[in-house]
This record gives C-alpha cells, sequence and structure tokens, in this order.
C-alpha cells in the first residue's frame, strides 16, 4: 500500500517556489523525501516539518516542528531529535536546492502522519541542535520563516 504527498512551495513575498514529494511504500518503511526549491539565497537553510497545516497568518501559524515524542531538536541522523527535523537543504549560487533522502521518523501512514501538516524552509542554517545559542535545543537556531507550504495527498 504506497501513500504518496506533495507539499508545493509558492511564496510570493521572498520568491521561494518548489515542490517536495513524500512517498511510504508500507507502515513500516522509511519515507522518501524528495524537494526541489529555488529562489533561495545561496548556503545552508533549516528544512523542517511543522505541526500545523495553518498558513492562515504565513509560515507563523504552523506552530513549531512536528515533535510527537516530546525529544528536543536534533540532526535527521540523530537518535534524539524532532520527527519533523530534516536538517538543512543546500542552495546553490542561483538560489537553487535540492534534497533526496528517506527517513525512517516520518510517516505518512498511522496516528504520526505528516500528510495536513507544513514544510518550512528558514531563512538560515539549522544548528542541528549542536549549538551554544538558547533555541538550539528548540529550533536549531535556523532563524525566520522562509516560505512553507502544506503536505497533501497525491497519487
Amino acid at each position: 500500500m504506497t501513500v504518496k504527498a506533495v507539499c508545493v512551495f509558492r511564496s510570493n513575498e521572498k520568491n521561494v517556489t518548489g515542490t517536495i514529494n513524500f512517498t511510504q511504500e508500507n507502515e513500516s518503511a522509511p519515507v522518501h523525501v524528495e524537494a526541489h526549491l529555488t529562489g533561495l539565497a545561496p548556503g545552508l537553510h533549516g528544512f523542517h516539518i511543522h505541526e500545523f497545516g495553518d498558513n492562515t497568518n504565513g509560515c507563523m501559524s504552523a506552530g513549531g516542528h512536528f515533535n510527537p515524542h516530546g525529544m528536543t531538536h536534533g540532526a535527521p541522523t540523530a537518535q534524539v531529535r524532532h520527527a519533523g527535523d530534516l536538517g538543512n537543504v543546500t542552495a546553490d549560487a542561483s538560489g537553487k536546492a535540492t534534497f533526496n533522502g528517506n527517513d525512517a521518523q516520518l510517516k505518512l501512514i498511522g496516528p504520526h502522519s505528516i500528510i495536513g501538516r507544513t514544510v518550512v524552509v528558514h531563512e538560515g542554517e539549522d544548528d542541528l541542535g549542536l549549538g551554544n545559542h538558547e533555541l538550539s535545543a528548540t529550533t536549531g537556531n535556523a532563524g525566520g520563516r522562509l516560505a512553507c507550504g502544506v503536505i497533501g495527498i497525491t497519487k
């Protein structure tokens, strides 16, 4: 039972656009994430799934990082991390960024599904919870919310 979802970024203010595709082959399989974004400043940008699919007040109404297990912020490969911690995307000199990987903590099936939640790309680099800043343990000190989109089911 393969489940697919998509998130479309269209940010009028910041000119960030893109598509993120999610695929899960079955309930115990990791979720495959493939992202293509444009319009970013060159460099690293925090990339997270936030708890709500509410963008009525822009990206601010999406809530905090999706964290169903009550963990502190961390790298996507860390044992201790928010389920929504995807790390960073790296934009090249032309503002294009891609991401392609599998994540065992993400789910498209079951009670902790990310469908209906928001993906946010941040203005700055995610320190992966390893920085000395007071926000490292909660947000990775990745800065403001640059652009976002809600994850929806696709065929």
